[in-house]
C-alpha cells in the first residue's frame, strides 16, 4: 500500500515538485516521500487517537476540501517542506496545497472503486495498523450504514 501511495503522489508531483523551482532536483524524490508519509501519518494518527468513525466518514462522502484532516495533512507536509529543505513557509504551504488536496481525492476515488485493492479502505486501515487487526468487516459495516 504504502508503495502505491508513493506511485499516486509522483504521478501528481508535477507542477507542485517537478517543476517547482523552490524544490531542488536532488530533493525531488524525498519530498515525494515526504508528501507520501505525511499521508500516512495523519491518518494513522486518526485511528490511534480514536477517530476511525471520522476517518472512514473522510473516505465515504466527498467534499474533502473543507476538513481538518487535509487541513492536517497540508500543514504537516508544509512543516516538513520547511524544516528539513529550508522552503520559507509561504512557499511550502502553497507546494503542499498544490499536491495534497488532489491526491487524497485521487486515495478517495481509487478507494471507493475498488481498482487497487491497496487502497480499499478495509486494507488501507488494517495497512496503517499495522496488520495489527483486520477492519475491513467493521469498515464496510460502516461504509454501509
Amino acid at each position: 500500500m504504502f508503495e502505491k501511495l508513493f506511485l499516486l503522489v509522483k504521478n501528481n508531483a508535477g507542477t507542485a515538485v517537478i517543476n517547482n523551482p523552490v524544490i531542488a532536483a536532488k530533493d525531488r524524490d524525498a519530498v515525494i516521500i515526504e508528501a507520501s508519509s505525511s499521508i500516512i501519518e495523519v491518518l494513522k494518527n486518526q485511528m490511534e487517537s480514536g477517530k476511525l468513525n471520522d476517518l472512514i466518514r473522510f473516505f465515504k462522502y466527498s467534499g474533502i476540501y473543507s476538513t481538518a484532516l487535509v487541513s492536517s495533512v497540508v500543514n504537516r507536509f508544509a512543516n516538513k517542506l520547511n524544516n528539513f529543505y529550508g522552503i520559507d513557509p509561504e512557499a511550502a504551504h502553497n507546494t503542499a496545497e498544490m499536491l495534497i488536496p488532489g491526491v487524497l481525492q485521487q486515495l478517495i476515488s481509487q478507494s471507493k472503486s475498488g481498482e487497487e485493492a491497496e487502497f480499499a479502505l478495509g486494507n488501507m486501515l488494517s495497512n496503517l495498523n499495522g496488520n495489527q487487526a483486520d477492519l475491513s468487516v467493521l469498515v464496510n459495516s460502516m461504509m454501509v450504514a
